[in-house]
């Protein structure tokens, strides 16, 4: 076939197409070319003003929220506690360990330092990787994520919407670049994201993960945390340890490949079993001075609710990122928290055990015939207080039915002073299980500042929340004794004054007698010196001077040393029978250290805001409450009780040679043992008992407070000593008055001093009839 067929034939009114002409081509082009240049050009200049959705303001720009925890700070600057609704606080970039910061760059974006908020070659290996399906990570920048931290995506979105929020983010993105540098990004990063186990933000991690600060962590650790961040809960180390691992080392090899870590460091590191024995979730029930963070915060929420911001606002508790700063000492805390420990849960507990071995009615005692019934009423009533039955009850079920429910084993944990124990028991069982334990709460402060060292509520928040330094108030037996014996110097008696040791016997309005009684007749009948009588907690001098300066001047007394319990104006009161709380105790006895004047017992000095700023400080109230002599006379008083008398202890055994006032008491059938001891720099006091007052030990011996609860204040002293860096001296008396003092100390009878344990009885008379209440010693 020739070429010619091949010629296409033309048909009527069909017509050749005209070539494009090239020069209208290229003008058209740059039409396109510019108005789709304008069109992206408006459309970014409609979201950066807002135009499709709000955007972020300069201000907000300038001063990014986010929900910080208020820290509680030690004297010493430690961190003790927060409290939150996300556990975060917020770090500054000179505060971080360099590993963290080659780990995280090395993972999320290793142009950093070379984009201005976009990386568009990270945009642009996204976009092929979906074409190609070959897809090698993302492509958003540290700057865009910290765009999308401090101003959320909300839930629920649309594609579009999404497309737009993305758009959003890299404006947002764009602007952080120019208002920070990129030190301030990567720290704003740090403080923003989430690393799981109630941990916001780097400083919280360390805290967290390993116990440590930001500046402290090691390449291997910083690695763990920064892969966390891609998952918290799948490459948790804590939940799946095996994927940590795997996720640690693919961090540690993005650093060394991009040289932050040589070959060989890369080889040794990768090889490094993971360790997370110091894991610890910061928590409310974990950690260092539970109790008292848990009044402080009663305390901080009510200043919170009083005192508002430039703005006029409320501050938040949990979310301002206050700075409270406290008078607790960390390793005085530390301090007593382990002498509470030691002595209770290593010697004391096990011995109430032993003391209670096979005992069917254990460890209560009841006046009452029917012991059983007693105790089972005062079960009843502990299960009526639990959360368990209030929840029952609010779900409909009857008292049978929720007996029933109780008395049903089921598995549970409970405490034990070797950790917690997975056990089976009925929830009726575990209450009386719990109430066989001894709590205890310790107090100790400088009476010269006022300022509370050591606060010890009890001995486990976790499974008993009542603190006993607070708000707990139990009769305080002799201790309440100074009260009395001030009295009697400041009106003039002094330390060798003589009083025969015979019972006194008061006629009462309503017709009784007040006879208290004395189990020990050593010296009965004799010329006994206040000295003396005070250091053997001696019933009948207390009953003697109460009788000669009145019950209501005695409780005037008190309450002008600091006591600001209600007092009833009752004769009994000179043997302890009134309820008071150790801090309040306290308080009181550190009038005799500090000269006569009382000194508030204050748990905070400052409350600063997020930056630091004062935002109000604090100072205890002070008031002269007795002379300066009568304080000295006091404390010649009291350190009889410790150098021949009830505290004699603290010398034969826990060899104390120092000076040190004290006073022992112990309370009604021995529910109830104090110990109040006093240094020249230092006030402490200890309160040992069970929770239910008819739940103790039955012989004096092991019930009294040189045995409860002076061990435990010896134990915490002894450490205090040997500590050099508290600068607490040992060797350094009390002060003598200015004006000085003719008074005899010497008083000649201490040879004649007993210090055996004995019952004190009182013993109330009406007519033929008599009725003996054990009391104190």
């Amino acid at each position: 076939m020739s070429g010619i067929d091949h010629i296409p034939i033309l048909k009527d009114k069909e017509v050749m197409p005209k070539p494009l002409d090239p020069k209208k081509f290229i003008k058209y082009f740059w039409i396109a070319y510019v108005v789709g240049i304008t069109l992206v050009v408006l459309f970014f200049i409609g979201v950066t003003l807002g135009l499709f959705g709000a955007m972020p303001t300069f201000e907000e720009l300038e001063n990014p929220k986010s929900s910080l925890a208020t820290e509680i700070l030690s004297e010493d600057g430690k961190l003790l506690g927060k409290y939150y609704f996300e556990n975060r606080t917020n770090t500054h970039f000179q505060e971080l360990s360099p590993n963290v910061i080659n780990a995280l760059i090395a993972t999320e974006d290793a142009r950093f330092y070379e984009h201005s908020g976009i990386d568009f070659r990270a945009i642009f290996r996204v976009v092929w990787g979906m074409a190609t399906g070959t897809s090698k990570g993302g492509g958003s920048t540290i700057t865009q994520q910290l765009a999308k931290n401090l101003f959320p995506r909300k839930p629920n979105r649309t594609f579009g919407e999404t497309v737009m929020i993305k758009f959003k983010e890299w404006i947002t993105a764009i602007k952080l670049e120019r208002n920070y540098s990129k030190e301030e990004i990567l720290a704003m990063y740090l403080n923003t994201v989430d690393f799981g186990s109630q941990s916001f933000g780097i400083k919280s991690a360390a805290k967290t993960y390993f116990n440590k600060e930001p500046d402290q962590l090691n390449p291997e650790e910083a690695a763990v945390l920064i892969g966390i961040l891609k998952a918290p809960t799948y490459f948790s180390p804590v939940r799946n340890p095996a994927r940590a691992i795997e996720r640690r080392n693919t961090v540690l090899y993005q650093m060394q490949r991009y040289e932050y870590l040589s070959k060989s460091e890369y080889d040794s590191l990768r090889a490094v079993p993971l360790n997370m024995e110091n894991y610890r979730i910061q928590d409310h029930t974990t950690g260092l001075a539970t109790y008292f963070r848990e009044y402080l915060r009663g305390y901080l929420t009510d200043w919170c609710n009083s005192h508002k911001k430039e703005d006029g606002t409320e501050y938040s508790l949990y979310r301002d990122g206050l700075r409270v700063h406290t008078t607790i000492n960390y390793k005085m805390q530390e301090y007593a928290e382990k002498a509470v420990a030691a002595y209770l849960g290593k010697e004391l507990q096990p011995a109430f055990y032993a003391h209670w071995k096979g005992i069917p009615t254990a460890p209560f005692v009841f006046e009452k015939a029917d012991e059983r019934k007693e105790i089972n009423n005062l079960l009843l009533s502990a299960m009526r207080r639990t959360d368990r039955y209030a929840s029952m009850k609010t779900a409909g079920f009857k008292e049978p039915d929720i007996i029933n429910e109780f008395k049903t084993k089921t598995r549970m944990k409970v405490f034990t002073w070797r950790g917690e124990r997975d056990t089976i028991m009925t929830p009726f069982d575990s209450i009386r299980y719990y109430k066989f334990f001894l709590q205890c709460g310790l107090m100790s402060m400088d009476p010269h500042s006022g300022f509370v060292k050591a606060y010890v509520g009890g001995i486990d928040y976790l499974h008993f929340q009542y603190d006993h330094v607070k708000f707990a108030k139990r009769q305080v037996g002799s201790t309440f004794k100074p009260f009395l014996y001030t009295l009697a110097m400041q009106e003039g008696e002094s330390p060798c004054a003589r009083y025969p040791n015979v019972q006194p016997v008061i006629e009462l309005d309503n017709g009784t007698v007040w006879a208290p009684e004395n189990t020990s007749e050593e010296r009965r009948g004799e010329q006994v010196t206040l000295k003396w009588a005070l250091a053997n907690s001696n019933n009948w001098i207390s009953g003697q001077l109460i009788r000669k300066y009145s019950p209501a001047a005695v409780v005037a007394m008190a309450h002008k040393m600091g006591v600001t319990s209600s007092i009833p104006a009752v004769y009994s009161i000179a043997l302890g029978s009134c309820d008071i709380s150790l801090y309040e105790m306290v308080g009181a006895m550190s009038v005799f250290a500090n000269k006569g004047v009382f000194t508030e017992p204050i748990f905070i000095t400052r409350i600063e805001d997020k930056d630091g700023n004062l935002i109000q400080d604090f100072k205890p109230k002070k008031q002269e409450a007795i002379s300066e002599e009568t304080a000295f006379l006091m404390l010649q008083l009291m350190q009889g009780v410790v150098n021949y008398g009830t505290g004699i202890r603290l010398k034969y055994k826990y060899g104390f040679d120092n000076p040190v006032a004290g006073k022992t008491g112990t309370t009604q059938n021995q529910s109830d043992g104090w110990f109040m001891g006093i240094t020249p720099d230092l006030v402490s006091g200890v309160w040992v008992g069970c929770e239910d007052r008819s739940a103790h030990f039955r012989t004096l011996a092991l019930g009294q407070g040189a045995n409860t609860a002076l061990p435990v204040w010896a134990l915490y002293m002894q450490q205090v000593y040997a500590d050099p860096n508290l600068h607490i001296v040992k060797y350094k008396d009390f002060e003598h008055p200015k004006k000085g003092l003719e008074v005899e100390f010497d008083c000649g009878d201490e040879e004649n001093a007993i210090a055996s344990p004995g019952t004190n009885k009182e013993v109330k008379k009406k007519k033929k009839k008599t009725v003996i209440d054990t009391d104190e010693f």
